[in-house]
């Protein structure tokens, strides 16, 4: 027997209904699948300037900002919220300059939202009333900077605490940052749970340190850390110890510095649950004479382990008297490329040649450099070409 057309007409009805919610499902799968948009900053594109595209975006999107002509967007301050952004220049380096303003009294860029990266822009010239006007103020978790330069603002980078908080800087340079009062820098990172600087250039600050951390955890590896003809105070501060690994680094204190001591560490007082530091295969230059190349704060329990360094025109090397101290070459003449010009790569007369030793593992972290540093914000691998390793920041 057939159907009846009312029977007919049901059936129809629900492999229509039934057809539609397999579209509608098809649908928002190819919908799931797209990537995030990119939002287009700059003349002839639909954001006219950077924080226009900010404010319209949704988590995970990305906002490329063109630098084609000259690249600026001055005056163009703003804060957010959203998630998972990652805001890039593109055609150059996008630059923005305060102008005399800023976001919330406290920086060109206030960052609440979680997990941000920002590469390959220019951030200057912040000033607020507190003195601590930033390039970027860090209140949410997670930041990723890569090829991107701050200058001449009261904190280049301003990074509050935050414990589920981790802090990377890749390839990028600081300059000429502080407001003068000590209290500011070229980047002062909070009580986050880690910190990362690599191939990076901080130098020239004004009063202030060139690099300081409370985090937990501070990775410093590979870097260009000089005061040259600035006012800085340490080259670098972790006041409140963490643990900690400085390595493959060329670190300079200039003649204008503000403190004898090179690297402080828990001056303080420990309030991180670690008091561990490796200092291995750095290159630490004194331009002021005298003075200390890492001096520890009284509550710093565990030995400084300090292996392979060049260090030259310190009176102290480690002010610890527990500090272990293995193969490093301590000398008035290292024999570096040209000193005077900042470059301390070994000549080959150098007495720092091969004289290091195999420097393990700290808390499962390998302490060997694998990496040396590049004139300017660079990096290339590190092969042990003689007999044993060089002291120092580079390999012969």
């Amino acid at each position: 027997m057939l159907p009846s057309p009312s029977a007919r007409a049901t059936r129809r009805r629900a492999s229509l209904v039934a057809a539609a919610s397999v579209l509608a499902l098809a649908g928002a799968t190819t919908t799931a699948c797209q990537p995030p948009p990119v939002r287009l900053v700059g003349p002839g594109h639909p954001y006219a300037t950077p924080c226009q595209a900010i404010a319209a975006a949704q988590p995970g999107d990305t906002i490329q900002i063109d630098a084609a002509g000259n690249g600026t967007y001055d005056g163009d301050v703003c804060g957010w919220s959203t998630n998972n952004l990652t805001i890039t220049g593109i055609n150059g380096r996008a630059r923005v300059d305060a102008a005399g303003r800023s976001s919330g009294g406290k920086a060109i860029w206030v960052i609440a939202g979680t997990n941000t990266t920002i590469r390959n822009v220019e951030l200057s010239g912040a000033t607020v009333p507190d003195r601590n006007g930033a390039g970027i103020r860090q209140e949410g978790a997670g930041l990723t900077v890569v090829g991107s330069y701050f200058h001449d603002n009261e904190d280049g980078i301003l990074a509050g605490a935050n414990n589920v908080s981790d802090i990377v800087i890749d390839s990028s340079e600081f300059a000429r940052n502080g407001q003068g009062d000590g209290y500011s820098h070229n980047m002062y990172i909070g009580a986050v749970r880690s910190f990362t600087l690599r191939y990076s250039w901080s130098h020239d600050a004004v009063v202030g340190h060139l690099v300081k951390s409370r985090a937990a955890t501070n990775t410093i590896i590979y870097n260009r850390i000089t005061g040259q003809a600035g006012s800085s105070s340490y080259e670098i501060d972790l006041p409140n110890a963490g643990l900690s690994y400085i390595i493959g680094n060329v670190v300079e204190q200039g003649a204008g510095t503000q403190n004898p001591s090179l690297i402080a560490y828990g001056e303080e007082g420990v309030t991180n649950p670690s008091s561990q530091l490796y200092v291995v295969n750095n290159t630490l230059a004194n331009d002021r004479s005298g003075g200390t190349a890492v001096f520890t704060g009284a509550q710093v329990t565990a030995p400084v382990r300090f292996q392979n360094n060049v260090s030259v025109g310190f009176a102290t090397q480690v002010s610890q008297a527990t500090a272990t101290l293995t193969t490093n070459c301590v000398t008035t003449t290292p024999g570096f490329v040209n000193r005077s010009a900042f470059d301390y790569h070994l000549a080959a007369t150098s007495p720092c040649i091969d004289v290091g030793t195999a420097p393990g593992a700290g808390q499962g972290y390998p302490l060997a450099p694998t990496q040396q540093y590049v004139y300017d914000l660079g990096k290339a691998a590190r092969t042990t070409t003689g007999a044993s390793i060089d002291a120092g920041a580079f390999e012969r």
